[in-house]
């Protein structure tokens, strides 16, 4: 199947080796994406005030059952919202343990029906 070539800008922004703005595809631009949503707070977009899902105001909650579980919606629920032209979730899952929490996305590729896995690890 042909990939499409769309690009998008990287997250975190960048500058490439010949002073051009950094544009990323493919797997690497839809990661990119599921990072931005969770890691960016509701409300701190100006344009798009609802964006995010506020996944870093967990992380100061007790390490417990129930924060996994909150994660877990939380995470799933923006996905859900935000890029469900991109991505269908398949599964989220929070592992915790005296001090990480870990999470990890399942989704399909809506453009080649792949299925890929992004993990992240909070302190």
């Amino acid at each position: 199947m042909i990939q499409s070539m769309k690009k998008t800008f990287p997250f975190p922004f960048g500058i490439d080796g010949s002073g051009r703005i950094s544009a990323i595809g493919g797997d690497d631009a839809i990661r990119a994406k599921i990072i931005q949503v969770l890691f960016t707070a509701p409300g701190e977009r100006i344009n798009l005030p609802e964006f995010g899902c506020g996944l870093l105001n967990l992380v100061f909650e007790p390490n417990s059952g129930i924060l996994a579980a909150a994660m877990e919606f939380t995470i799933s629920q923006a996905l859900n919202r935000w890029l469900s032209s991109d991505i269908t979730v398949d599964g989220v899952g929070v592992d915790r343990d005296e001090e990480f929490v870990s999470a990890e996305i399942v989704y399909t590729k809506k453009q080649d029906l792949s299925r890929q896995t992004v993990r992240i690890r909070f302190r």
